[in-house]
């Protein structure tokens, strides 16, 4: 192994202890020491590629940004084709398991609001609506599903509702511990949900 692959080794060490001990413990928790001790490298190593703690904590957020931009990640897979909301309960599904591979990630955000106040994360969800718009257009998805909205209701708003729900019930799920908080098991939610989304909650001609 040369030394740029040791060094890419250290660095990689570094960010996933940095992102266990962040998600687990908090920002103001967890000291640099900490970081080196669990990466198994000193401090100085961690200061060879990092200038400071908030540095290490924007590149977890960068990669976790990053990540859910991949074409082949399933959630957008399932959103490219173009059949919303004829899949609704594929994005169920695809939500479920964004939120479980991601979540010391996502949990990263709930540190950011509560430590930073939100600051590292404001622009992001501040420009979600753009990019939703923008992978849609990319995937000429919003035509195929303004076909099939009512007149008024735009693809963004409806995919990011339906997408923004999913993402937040299994949040509660997964990340604070508690399955089946709408009294039933997430895949009758996955059901219910979806055919509240297609046909509303009234009866017909109510």
């Amino acid at each position: 192994m040369n030394q740029a692959e040791k060094s890419q080794r250290s660095q990689e060490r570094i960010l996933e202890a940095a992102l266990g001990l962040f998600s687990s413990r908090g920002y103001r928790a967890t000291s640099v020491r900490d970081i080196a001790e669990a990466a198994g490298v000193s401090t100085g190593n961690v200061y060879h590629h990092f200038p400071d703690k908030e540095a290490l904590f924007l590149t977890l957020l960068d990669q976790y940004w990053t990540a859910i931009e991949d074409p082949e990640l399933p959630f957008n897979k399932v959103l490219a084709v173009g059949s919303f909301p004829d899949n609704l309960e594929e994005v169920g599904h695809a939500s479920r398991q964004l939120v479980d591979v991601y979540r010391r990630y996502v949990e990263l955000i709930y540190v950011d609001v509560v430590e930073f106040e939100g600051s590292h994360i404001r622009k992001f969800y501040a420009d979600m609506a753009k990019r939703y718009a923008d992978f849609l257009d990319g995937h000429d998805g919003g035509k195929a599903i303004a076909a099939r909205l009512r007149p008024g209701i735009s693809p963004v708003s409806a995919v990011m509702f339906a997408t923004r729900f999913f993402l937040n019930y299994f949040a509660v799920e997964i990340l604070f511990g508690v399955p089946n908080h709408f009294g039933k098991d997430s895949e009758a939610v996955i059901l219910e949900t979806a055919e509240i989304l297609r046909h509303g909650m009234l009866r017909s001609g109510a």
